[in-house]
């Protein structure tokens, strides 16, 4: 079990409803629900309480099966930081407890990176948020607009993100692109020190910011983007980047996903 710098709380948001994947949070992993594999996760971090959070009386039932404490929410919420804030408000937490937002579709998450990013925050007390990030360097996967990149400034603080390639590495890069041509497989990868970093969509949250976080108007950046940490960034909050050395083990969002992870649970 991982030892956090500081007592955190570790909330599973689970959505029954998915395009992809129906009803993807109960999705047999091994002889359990997926949502169940990723508490397990969540329990291993060191997180003094695990919560799912969820829409589906299923998924609670699933949940409670298993031993991991349950509370209902609303099914309008449009993302898992708006459930978060449900359940912050709901228990009525201390302004400065974290809460790590330990998405329900990763039943692989390292228990370890979900402590570090908890006690990443908790070692930024002028942050409201922090997340993590790796370094990339695969010319297609920093055009990529699936993949999301963070520029940081000089103590790690976020200072933008997007799906765009930044920063553009101009005299490396410019060669090989125009408006009419971009030439992939003759691109380098960007010399240093211009590090491009993709973030990794693990949340942890002061109490405080999530109760705030519905409130917050959306933001022109956040719409265009389609990145909703823009928001928090567009009124004013910061957001601590851990950078770790390694990308973590994909989600399960597809079909071919699911039969991969489940074929790593029969092994």
């Amino acid at each position: 079990m991982a030892t956090p710098a500081q007592p955190f709380v570790a909330v599973v948001p689970a959505r029954l409803a998915s395009t992809r994947l129906p009803n993807k949070p109960l999705a047999d992993i091994g002889g359990k629900p997926m949502v169940v594999r990723v508490a397990e996760r969540a329990r291993a971090s060191g997180a003094q309480r695990v919560l799912i959070a969820s829409d589906a009386q299923s998924v609670l039932d699933a949940a409670r099966e298993h031993g991991f404490e349950a509370v209902m929410t609303r099914a309008d919420h449009p993302s898992g930081t708006d459930r978060l804030a449900e359940v912050a408000e709901h228990f009525g937490w201390n302004d400065e407890l974290i809460v790590v937002n330990v998405q329900g579709d990763e039943p692989l998450i390292d228990p370890a990176l979900v402590c570090d990013v908890a006690s990443h925050l908790a070692a930024h007390p002028e942050c409201a948020i922090a997340t993590a990030a790796h370094p990339i360097t695969a010319p297609d996967e920093i055009l990529n607009p699936n993949v999301v990149k963070v520029v940081l400034d000089a103590r790690g603080v976020a200072l933008y993100f997007s799906r765009a390639p930044i920063p553009w590495a101009r005299d490396a890069w410019q060669p090989h692109w125009s408006p009419a041509c971009l030439d992939l497989a003759a691109m380098p990868a960007p010399p240093a020190p211009a590090t491009v970093y993709r973030h990794i969509g693990l949340y942890a949250y002061r109490a405080k910011f999530l109760r705030s976080y519905p409130s917050l108007t959306h933001s022109p950046i956040e719409q265009v983007e389609a990145l909703e940490q823009l928001r928090a960034m567009w009124h004013g909050e910061r957001i601590a980047v851990l950078v770790t050395a390694d990308a973590p083990a994909p989600g399960v969002d597809t079909p071919a996903d699911l039969a991969r992870v489940q074929a790593l649970f029969r092994s």
